[in-house]
């Protein structure tokens, strides 16, 4: 394989308290006007994430019991709402669906050939392995008291340890069903044991006895498992079976190799970001400059793709139209390091980054086929 860039972000974080690349948002009511925190500059649901919890309750919710919590307002949301919200099925809706997008861009750059079932069914598939890092996180989480307090914790929720692990393991059982079924329509073994790879990076992240992720590996883990893993498997996915010479398959190229690392490169940042406010041992400030060197990394490669032609110049015009989002991103953290209010949002715009950047990858990748190159 090519070599793969990492960025240097050894021993970071003291302790993530969010699952593998997609951590939920803490749903809370909105401060009451006139309070200190409150800035009206900042989105709705920023503002409401440092309400205390000794705050005096409203007069609507007074005697009220509210996701059991007896001084909650009756107005906040179910506890299953974090999961639901807009900007969280967005940070799970598009990490999930690009790495399968760009790695079937791919293969259609490589054969002109889309398996639409073979694609919808790998997205299920992925959906349920990474609802199993979720829950799974969650019940490891439980056992070692680190979610004790988080009312979003699917364990606190439901009431039950073993329902939740039970439902975890359910999830990978399906999810990797799905899988299995694509490797048989596939015929391709490369498949399988890298979308194998990815899983198990998902697992040393935060599976005992393991838990890399209090080790400060959860970046490179990151960038492996949604990067060349993950997105040059899908690729490999679209090999299709040939009634003459029995199975056709993908040759690697270094389009696809070039494409998975700057996917791993946009979903790593997305970690990054998440727990931004957890970087300790070498400040906020030297973590800021780690998100600026990232994303000028990741245009400086895009450049270095185009004019090796890893990439077609669709690709590289296209995704270089994304460049002021990715200038949002390394400013708006570069500004606000040491505001652990507004860093919150860091990890939401380098969403936003991940995908658009993502979309015009695999939409250049289908331009290149199609012939137009610039």
């Amino acid at each position: 394989m090519a070599s793969i860039l990492t960025l240097p972000t050894p021993l970071l974080l003291s302790k993530p308290s969010h699952p593998l690349l997609f951590p939920r948002i803490l749903s809370s009511p909105p401060l009451r006007r006139g309070s200190a925190v409150g800035d009206p500059a900042l989105p709705f649901r920023l503002r409401g994430v440092r309400r205390k919890a000794s705050a005096l309750p409203t007069r609507r919710s007074r005697g009220r019991r509210c996701c059991g919590e007896p001084r909650s307002c009756p107005s906040t949301p179910s506890p299953w709402f974090p999961s639901l919200s807009s900007e969280n099925f967005d940070f799970d809706d598009e990490t999930k669906l690009l790495k399968n997008q760009v790695g079937s861009a791919a293969a259609y750059l490589q054969t002109g050939l889309f398996f639409g079932k073979r694609y919808l069914v790998l997205l299920a598939a992925s959906a349920l392995v990474i609802t199993w890092l979720n829950l799974s996180n969650d019940v490891y989480d439980f056992d070692t008291g680190a979610d004790r307090d988080k009312k979003e914790s699917v364990v606190n929720i439901i009431g039950s340890r073993t329902v939740t692990q039970i439902a975890a393991y359910i999830c990978l059982a399906l999810g990797f069903m799905g899988i299995v079924w694509a490797f048989a329509e596939a015929r391709d073994t490369r498949f399988l044991l890298l979308i194998t790879y990815a899983i198990i990076c998902g697992y040393v992240y935060q599976c005992p006895p393991f838990r890399l992720s209090y080790q400060g590996l959860g970046e490179p883990l990151c960038f492996a498992a949604f990067g060349p893993f993950a997105t040059t498997a899908f690729y490999f996915s679209n090999s299709s079976k040939n009634l003459l010479s029995g199975t056709g398959l993908l040759p690697l190229t270094r389009t696809v190799l070039s494409a998975s690392v700057l996917v791993g490169l946009t979903t790593t940042l997305i970690l990054f970001c998440s727990h931004f406010h957890q970087v300790v041992r070498i400040g906020t400030e030297a973590g800021s400059r780690i998100v600026k060197f990232g994303v000028t990394s990741l245009y400086v490669l895009l450049l270095v793709f185009g004019l090796s032609k890893a990439l077609p110049s669709t690709c590289v015009f296209l995704c270089a139209l994304t460049a002021p989002m990715g200038k949002l991103v390394a400013d708006f953290v570069e500004q606000n390091h040491n505001d652990n209010i507004k860093i919150f949002m860091a990890k939401y715009y380098c969403v936003r980054l991940h995908a658009i950047f993502g979309a015009a990858l695999a939409f250049g990748l289908f331009l290149g086929r199609r012939g137009i190159t610039g």
